[in-house]
């Protein structure tokens, strides 16, 4: 695989993902740990053939090193699971996730004692604002508590309980997810860079602990099988399972790509690349689905990824380019 084809198999995969997301959540807001299991099944399959070699390679890192990786992962998945069915929109929760730069700096500082310049500071206050904005934003606007797909007879005080717990999943999936990033930058320094390999291990090792969400995989696999049948292209399977299959092998697409392009560009390409990837996605999914989406959710949303962009210096690094780009071509004329 190409650099240029992993970018666009990046951003192909999650568009067509956030399209069977939309379509999965609003048939069943529940669905998400079921979503998340069945991803997991697929990446663990296709990595213990191809990566794993059927068991027969040893991995580089101890599993006992990805012990402590894959715990958070798993509990940040799951937080960002439950928060759909906390009353949380798509476009909230997308914007959200894409505030992880906050919870990193703030983690850096706790934990690694890092000092940062002034327009990292900056940038993060911009991150803050528009995540804050929207954030308050939806709040006035929340919507109807769904259990298993029935809106239900509840007083807008308890929608708002609901949503308010909605945001505390997503809060604490940010700086758990945080805290992971770090841990995994200790592992990578003390074992070198393994993406297959992690991506592997991330999603085989927890899947034992699904075991403690049966009863909620049960529920949602038999509402899933128990749903309409999708016309013409759904060669007579449920219109949630259609949906769930299309979700799952855009999103290995997604992910497959970014740890791809992890060992084949800098770390701050990958960062423009998935935070490009993070708007896209969210302009599609307001504009495909006709997501509620105010003036002050776009003030918002632009504060977020402008902020992002000045704190992962592109600015300074297409600047540095340029400028590098004249030098060579004025040392070629003067030779």
């Amino acid at each position: 695989m190409s650099v240029p084809l992993a970018i666009g198999s990046t951003f192909f995969g999650c568009m067509i993902n956030v399209v069977f997301l939309e379509l999965l959540v609003k048939q069943d807001p529940g669905i998400g740990n079921l979503i998340t299991f069945s991803q997991f099944l697929l990446i663990s399959l296709h990595g213990f053939i191809f990566t794993a070699k059927c068991g027969t390679k040893k991995p580089s890192i101890s599993v006992k090193g990805y012990i402590v990786l894959v715990a958070m992962f798993f509990l940040t998945n799951v937080l960002n699971n439950y928060a759909f069915d906390l009353n949380i929109a798509v476009p909230l929760h997308m914007i959200f996730r894409a505030g992880s730069l906050i919870a990193n700096m703030i983690m850096g500082v706790i934990i690694l004692k890092k000092r940062y310049t002034l327009d990292k500071y900056i940038s993060v206050g911009m991150i803050t604002t528009g995540i804050s904005l929207c954030t308050i934003v939806s709040s006035q606007d929340v919507k109807k508590t769904v259990v298993h797909g029935v809106v239900q007879d509840t007083s807008e005080l308890e929608d708002f309980f609901w949503w308010c717990l909605g945001i505390a999943c997503l809060t604490s999936a940010l700086f758990i997810s945080a805290r992971m990033g770090i841990y995994q930058e200790t592992l990578y320094r003390k074992h070198g860079k393994h993406p297959q390999e992690a991506l592997f291990y991330t999603h085989l090792l927890p899947l034992p602990w699904f075991m403690l969400l049966f009863s909620n995989l049960k529920e949602h696999t038999l509402m899933a099988f128990e749903s309409e049948p999708l016309p013409y292209i759904g060669f007579g399977l449920s219109s949630t399972i259609v949906y769930l299959i299309g979700n799952v092998v855009s999103q290995y697409i997604c992910i497959s790509s970014v740890y791809f392009l992890t060992t084949e560009c800098s770390s701050l390409t990958v960062t423009l690349v998935i935070t490009l990837r993070k708007f896209a996605s969210l302009l599609f999914s307001i504009l495909y689905f006709r997501n509620p989406f105010t003036l002050y959710h776009w003030i918002g949303t632009l504060l977020v990824f402008v902020g992002t962009v000045i704190f992962t210096e592109i600015p300074q690094k297409i600047q540095q380019s340029v400028t590098s780009t004249q030098k060579t071509k004025i040392a070629k004329k003067t030779n």
